[in-house]
Formats: C-alpha cells, sequence, structure tokens
C-alpha cells in the first residue's frame, strides 16, 4: 500500500492506536511486526516469506558467531544468502538478457531463459539494511539481539521498508528495545512532517511527471526544447518524489517515537560532486562508503587506487539502482565525473576563490545531465535526447524563455536555501533576511503552512498516486 492512499490511512488509524497502547517492549515489538508484515504482504502475500527468510538467516548467522570461532564461515552465510536473494529476483533477467545478447553477437542463437519471477519490492533496501547488523556485529560494533521478534520488527519496519532510508542496526535496535515517552509535540511534529513529505510527493512530484512521462515516452518526437525542460523537470521530480517519501518514513517514525535518519540535505546545493553524494540518499552513501568503498582499501593505497575503488563504489552504486545498462551508464557518468574533480575540489582555488553559485550550477548541471541515463528507457533513448540537446533547434521561441525561467527558479531555490543556512555577507541584507527567516520559524506560520499543504492535498489530489520511483529499486 502507498502512503498516499486512504488504504494506508485506515491501516495507520488501526496500527497507532494499538501501539500507543502497549506499553511492554516485547508486545509492542510484536504488535509492530505484525503490523509490518500485513504491510508488506499487501503488495504480493509471498513477500514476508522472503523478509522472513533473510531475517532467519542474519539472526541465527549472528547467534553463530557469538558462540563459534568460525565467525568468518557465519559471516559469509548472511553475505552469500542476502546477495544472492538480491542477485536472483533484482538481476536474474538482466543477466539472461545481457547473455543472449552476447552469444549473438558471437553466432550462438541461444536464448538464455530469464527466471520468471518479478522483483519484490524494497527487497534491495531490507537486504541492505539486515546485512548492516551481521557485519557490524563481526565488526564489533553492535551487540547482538536476543530477541528474534525485536529484530524482525527492525528488518521489516514498515515506514522504511520499501525505500529506507537504510538505517543502521546500532540505530534502530536501541529505540525498539524500550518503550519512548510519545508526546504531543511528536505526534505533531510527526504529523507535519508526513504531510510536507505528501505535499512533495502528491502536489510536486507527480504533476512534473505529466510532463516527464509523456517527453520521454517517445524522445525521438521532441526537439530540444521540451527534452531539456523535462530532464531538468526530472531532477526535480525525482528529488520531491524520494526526498517526499522520506519526509512521509520519518513523519510517521516519529509520531511512533522512532527517529529515523535524514536522506537527504538539500543535494542541489552541492558545491561539488563529493559533497552531493554527502547529501544525496545519505543513508545509502554511507553504507557504500562503509560496506564497499573502506573495504576496498579506500583512499589508503595510493592516488591511483582510490581512484579505482572510487569508481568501483559508483559503478556498483549504479547497478543496485537497477538491472539495465541505462544505470550502468549513469553510475559510470557519476564515477568519471568524481575521478575528474575530486583533486579539483579539494584545492584551496577551487574552495575559496571560485563563486558558490558556479560550482552549484555545474553540479545541478552534471547532475541532471546525468539523471538522463537514469530516467530513459534505453542507452539509445538517452543518447537520443542528449545529441538533440546539444543540437540545440529551438523549434519554439518561447521554449528558451521557459528554460530561463527554470535555471532562474533553480538559482532562487539556491539562495534562499542559502540565506537560511548562511546570514548574508552584507549587513542590510542580513538582518532583512534573520527578520524573514524569524517569520518562517513562527510557529503559527508554520502551522499555517502546513494547514495550507493538507487543504491543497485534500483539494486538489485524489487518493490514488503514483508509485514512488524508487520502489522500482
Amino acid at each position: 500500500m502507498l502512503f498516499q492512499t486512504w488504504t494506508f490511512a485506515l491501516f495507520f488509524a488501526i496500527v497507532y492506536p494499538v501501539y500507543l497502547a502497549v506499553r511492554r517492549t516485547r508486545l509492542r515489538a510484536a504488535w509492530l511486526l505484525l503490523a509490518s508484515y500485513v504491510f508488506y504482504g499487501w503488495w504480493d502475500p509471498l513477500y514476508p516469506v522472503l523478509i522472513a527468510w533473510s531475517t532467519l538467516v542474519d539472526y541465527a548467522a549472528v547467534r553463530g558467531m557469538s558462540r563459534s570461532r568460525r565467525r568468518k564461515a557465519w559471516l559469509a552465510l548472511s553475505v552469500v544468502n542476502n546477495l544472492g536473494m538480491l542477485g536472483f529476483f533484482k538481476y536474474g533477467a538482466f543477466a539472461a538478457e545481457s547473455l543472449t545478447a552476447a552469444l549473438a553477437r558471437v553466432g550462438v542463437p541461444l536464448a538464455v531463459p530469464p527466471p520468471g519471477v518479478l522483483l519484490p519490492v524494497g527487497i534491495s533496501f531490507y537486504v541492505f539494511k539486515s546485512l548492516t547488523y551481521t557485519i557490524d556485529f563481526y565488526r564489533g560494533q553492535v551487540s547482538e539481539e536476543p530477541s528474534l521478534v525485536r529484530y524482525a520488527a527492525y528488518v521489516s519496519l514498515f515506514p522504511q521498508l520499501l525505500a529506507g532510508p537504510i538505517d543502521r542496526a546500532r540505530n534502530l535496535l536501541p529505540q525498539l528495545a524500550q518503550v519512548p515517552r510519545i508526546t504531543a509535540a511528536d505526534a505533531a511534529d510527526g504529523a507535519s512532517l508526513f504531510i510536507v513529505g505528501l505535499f512533495k510527493k502528491a502536489a510536486l512530484a507527480d504533476s512534473l511527471a505529466l510532463y516527464v512521462e509523456k517527453v520521454y515516452a517517445a524522445p525521438g518526437a521532441h526537439e530540444a526544447p521540451a527534452l531539456a525542460l523535462a530532464t531538468i523537470a526530472f531532477s526535480w521530480q525525482i528529488y520531491f518524489d524520494f526526498s517526499g517519501y522520506t519526509d512521509m518514513a520519518r513523519g510517521i517514525g516519529r509520531a511512533m517515537g522512532i527517529r529515523l535518519m535524514e536522506n537527504f540535505d538539500h543535494p542541489y546545493l552541492a558545491t561539488g560532486l563529493g559533497d552531493f553524494w554527502h547529501r544525496w540518499h545519505k543513508s545509502l552513501s554511507t553504507w557504500f562508503l562503509d560496506y564497499v568503498y573502506i573495504p576496498l582499501g579506500g583512499n589508503r593505497r595510493g592516488p591511483v587506487r582510490t581512484y579505482v575503488n572510487m569508481a568501483l563504489t559508483m559503478l556498483i552504486s549504479g547497478l543496485w539502482h537497477g538491472a539495465a545498462w541505462t544505470f550502468v551508464a549513469w553510475g559510470a557518468m557519476h564515477a568519471l565525473g568524481r575521478v575528474l574533480t575530486r583533486r579539483l575540489e579539494t584545492t584551496g582555488f577551487y574552495e575559496r576563490r571560485v563563486p558558490a553559485i558556479l560550482k552549484r550550477s555545474w553540479v545541478f548541471a552534471f547532475v541532471t545531465l546525468a539523471w538522463v541515463f537514469f530516467r530513459a528507457g534505453s542507452i539509445g533513448d538517452a543518447w537520443t535526447i542528449l545529441a538533440r540537446m546539444a543540437a540545440l533547434r529551438w523549434a519554439d521561441p518561447a521554449c528558451p524563455l521557459l528554460l530561463a525561467g527554470l535555471v532562474a527558479a533553480v538559482w532562487l531555490y539556491q539562495r534562499v536555501l542559502e540565506s537560511r543556512f548562511r546570514p548574508a555577507s552584507r549587513p542590510h541584507l542580513r538582518v532583512l533576511e534573520s527578520r524573514l527567516l524569524g517569520v518562517a520559524e513562527w510557529a503559527p506560520v508554520r502551522v499555517a503552512l502546513v494547514a495550507g499543504m493538507a487543504l491543497y492535498l485534500a483539494v486538489a489530489v485524489t487518493g490514488n498516486g503514483q508509485p514512488f520511483i524508487y520502489f522500482q529499486f
């Protein structure tokens, strides 16, 4: 079930009062586990079987590590089981198609049959989430969880089950081991955060999706202006879509007394590609940092090995996002960008002398162009879009004005958020901004803004929204 549907509203209306009424940690964990399995089974009754299997294997692996000297063998069991599940369900069809195409190129007319199974929603997220427990326990960074029910509730926690954030066991398990004191402020903050996330998704992302889908469905039928507008629109669509889901998940968690990690930190304010990946999908970026990049050697084995490790990590990240060559190309583009700019971004000249607006503009332009591969239906479509945008065949005189307006909107977004976190350098602007921000932080204003969003959602948005983009990963 989707967060933005009446089905979920009814589900939460049943789950939440019971959750608040139960005061014993074991019973609350059991209720949370039951609710999460019902939530996941709503998509497909067989889905809970998969997550239960992953949960049982990893729970047994940690118990084995704590009671046996063969710790590496138990860790290997967890890694092979989780990555095996992920590989079979997510990459089986992709591998079969790629092998069939490769055989055809060398003259072997053999069709490799795909597994014929659908990708379970959210498997990439809960597999990585469960792996953090076994790996961190092996490293001595988390204690063994004695309760299977509590551990199962951690893995299947329904607010973050389908699209993250990928919280670590050392953050969530201690929270589930106690009964938090949930205040009215927690419930209010959770509700407002949920409404903001729902507004991002239903009012902004889904509205942008209408234009993006129309253009990207047939890129050969459109010229540069429409393709450029659709590409920029997708940059904002995917941001509002994914950060909206994160806000809703965190809002639900906050209302339940559970603090989930932030997943976004205004990524389009990034001043470099490294900075971008510290701001975008932070739970996944830090996961790859801790469990892929650093184990590969990180930056400890010289500059050449550092660049190789960085490129491999970005390529794996691209493949994680989807079983298609478009995602591999997207990861390769970011890998190349990181390798070429890493040294530049650490120089004093770049940090102190290049204006922030220029740095943010080129990062936004690079990320937006990379999104072409992410969104396109095929590599051929991606090249068509890029080629047509590069040709600059501006058929409609009004389109450059629209594009300039979008660029101006991006700049305004950056400037407003920049002033939110860093006062203006000029004294008279600093006073003006502080007063405006003070008004924005005033509780009645915040309540009015949230109420306005809720009113818009109630009047203009139907109960059946589009699936979140990251559900396919």
